[in-house]
């Protein structure tokens, strides 16, 4: 079979002028329906939807393979598309796609058409072949050039043979996968033979593809081998590599990253590979360790955000609903601080909304301490969390430890109302503290009899390291939020005094996005309602009354820029958000509408060096405009529900508009280019 068999002239564009990447794949779709490949189109159009979803098909160089298996497939099939001005594809080098080929792969036992498919994906890796697909003449003339390649390419097979190892020299062994198997294995190996016949070293690549493992590994192979280089994000026997240098990195940068990869293998800087217990394991869980300190770092802390997520999220938009039915049920103006509510249907969702968000930070120290340490770091992460969420002030509950001189009261810091909750902030730390905690435990614990094995996760790892996690969290973490909350609080309520309401207003507003939900947006927070409370003995119209009112609506415009400042960062520069962040935006908005801080949590989380400055700024840019245009509030919560009580609502919006364009603008410049992981 060639490749031309499996590509019809009507399944072919020369002139493709897609806006977005959704529309080239759905332009790529409709190509291939025409070919008559297709049982069930829209069942096709979701399987290349869902294989875009675990990573993008945009391989660098131009070049993008979208492809779909299943039983929707009729039978084996290609659609191409050029683009001559190219289109944002998402890809790994972030450049624009202007060669588009889509795969439709029926689900078989024949696999014929996969070496095919395969041989084009290495074809491709060859400019000089693209450059021709690109200024082809006419559909005939596109179908002739790779005809003529095909004649002159070798198969896969008889390619990856002449990757055997022979002679004296430097030899490197590699592994190539991905989830389908049918592309990026097989271009991931042609790039690593380019790059080590380059540097002049023998390689030989096994490809774990959708026919199989091709050209494998012999233990012979291995034994002579000077390093391994594994680029795979699919599981890959790893065991048969123990005590060898091994390089682990994902299967795009075998594509791009061919050379670098090739440098390490060369010049001994790959790790000594130790298997574990498992007679396989995967690749891609551990390809960071090839890579820096930071890089492992940030995986770490996105295991935690990347599962906090939904909690937010989902928590989120059932408060948001809450505000919603008060206001339509005339609660807007009269609601107080019980807005949200104030009726069965209000209550029960404002109730279940915040129950799942006070999961988030829990869920986010717990998942990135089990990104650490595995399964034994999940407890006490998830401990370290909850301590960090709802800080010291419970153990003053107790009365046996009331009005006594003793460790708990004197260094947990429970007297009445000091805030001791670190929040987003002490929840990451927790996070990392747990897991490393656990490895600390696994290191002394290691050479217990083997009879014990059993009782190290359930019992001593989570025994001694939620005791020591809630140690360090309730005598020194928490405590010291606890001293930098009454410094604040203080600050604020003298400012009050002062009537410098401006200065109040940038401060107040600033506060409300540091740490959304944290001990400083709380001590702002408190502030504002406080002072509502100072106004509720004077009349509306006294100038005390009106600045406790002008202080109330800069900390909650201040609150409600970061998530819609984020939203349109994510909008206007995509490529500095991770697509499940991008995702997120429309549900980020309502969530700044609402006055649901806590919306930007996760992406404050994920990079808190250059998010947190974008939000604090953003924020204080509209807390002091709203105190300047003197806008009022008379209302501690729920966002443009209860915009009825703000005075001067059309300035009010313009200070929130400006101060969420402020950390947009400040993110796309100030945001380095997100990390997929």
């Amino acid at each position: 079979m060639r490749i031309t068999d499996l590509l019809d002239r009507k399944s072919v564009d020369l002139t493709a002028k897609p806006q977005d990447k959704k529309q080239a794949m759905d332009m790529a779709v409709e190509l291939m329906a025409k070919g008559g490949r297709l049982k069930d189109k829209e069942a096709y159009r979701k399987l290349v939807y869902a294989r875009e979803e675990e990573s993008t098909t945009g391989v660098g160089g131009g070049i993008a393979i979208p492809h779909g298996k299943g039983d929707c497939v009729a039978k084996a099939g290609l659609a191409a598309m050029v683009i001559k001005e190219g289109v944002d594809y998402e890809a790994l080098d972030d450049e624009p796609v202007d060669l588009l080929f889509l795969i439709a792969a029926p689900d078989t036992k024949d696999n014929v058409h996969l070496d095919v498919l395969s041989k084009l994906s290495m074809m491709l890796m060859d400019e000089e072949f693209k450059e021709k697909l690109m200024n082809a003449g006419s559909v005939d003339d596109f179908l002739k050039i790779i005809d003529e390649a095909d004649e002159e390419k070798k198969s896969v097979d008889d390619s990856l043979a002449d990757t055997a190892l022979t002679g004296d020299g430097i030899k490197i062994v590699a592994v190539t996968s991905c989830p389908t198997g049918i592309a990026h294995t097989y271009m991931a190996a042609e790039g690593l033979e380019k790059a080590a016949k380059k540097a002049g070293v023998q390689i030989k690549i096994e490809t774990r593809g959708s026919s199989g493992a091709k050209n494998q590994l012999t233990a012979e192979d291995i034994k002579a081998a000077d390093a391994v280089i594994v680029t795979a994000d699919a599981k890959v026997p790893m065991e048969r590599f123990n005590g060898k240098p091994v390089i682990q990195r994902k299967v795009a940068d075998g594509i791009n990253k061919a050379d670098e990869l090739i440098d390490l293998a060369v010049n001994g800087k790959a790790p000594i590979f130790t298997a574990e217990s498992s007679s396989e394991s995967s690749a891609s869980s551990s390809a960071s360790e090839g890579k820096g300190g930071a890089h492992k770092v940030y995986t770490q802390l996105m295991s935690g955000v990347s599962h906090m997520l939904p909690f937010v999220i989902g928590g989120g938009l059932l408060k948001a609903i809450a505000f919603l039915i008060d206001t339509l049920a005339g609660y807007g103006e009269t609601g107080g601080s019980n807005f949200g509510s104030m009726t069965p249907s209000s209550a029960l969702l404002m109730y279940i909304g915040g129950l799942v968000m006070d999961l988030m930070i829990p869920v986010l120290a717990g998942y990135i301490a089990y990104a650490i340490a595995d399964r034994p770091g999940l407890v006490v992460g998830f401990a370290g969390g909850l301590l960090a969420a709802h800080g010291n002030a419970v153990l003053a509950a107790y009365t046996q430890f009331a009005d006594k001189d003793n460790i708990i009261t004197k260094f947990a810091f429970t007297g009445e109302g000091v805030n001791t909750v670190s929040g987003f902030l002490g929840g990451i730390l927790a996070g990392f503290l747990a897991g490393y905690i656990v490895l600390f435990l696994m290191k002394i614990f290691a050479h217990l009899p083997q009879a014990l094995d059993g009782i190290k996760p359930t019992l001593i790892y989570p025994l001694l390291g939620v005791f020591i996690i809630g140690i360090l969290m309730c005598f020194i973490f928490n405590p010291l939020i606890g001293v930098v909350n009454d410094a604040l609080s203080s600050g604020l309520s003298k400012l009050a005094d002062a009537d410098m309401l401006w200065l109040l207003g940038l401060i107040l507003g600033g506060m409300m996005a540091i740490d959304m939900g944290g001990p400083i947006n709380k001590a702002a927070y408190a502030t504002g309602v406080g002072l509502l409370a100072t106004a509720n003995g004077l009349a509306a119209s006294d100038p005390k009354a009106q600045a406790c009112y002008i202080a109330m609506a800069a900390i909650m415009v201040g609150g409600m820029v970061p998530p819609v400042g984020i939203a349109l960062a994510c909008w206007f520069f995509p490529k500095k958000f991770t697509k499940a962040e991008r995702g997120s935006a429309v549900s980020n908005v309502v969530m700044g509408a609402s006055f649901i801080t806590e919306g930007a949590i996760p992406f404050a989380a994920a990079d808190p060096l250059h998010v947190i400055p974008c939000t604090l700024a953003g924020s204080a840019v509209a807390g002091l405009l709203s105190a300047i245009f003197e806008c009022t509030l008379m209302a501690p919560h729920g966002g443009v529900f209860v915009f009825a009580t703000v005075g001067k609502p059309f300035l009010y919006i313009l200070a929130w508009l400006i101060g969420s364009a402020v950390t947009c603008v400040m993110l796309g410049l100030l945001k380095k280019d997100a990390m997929e992981v």
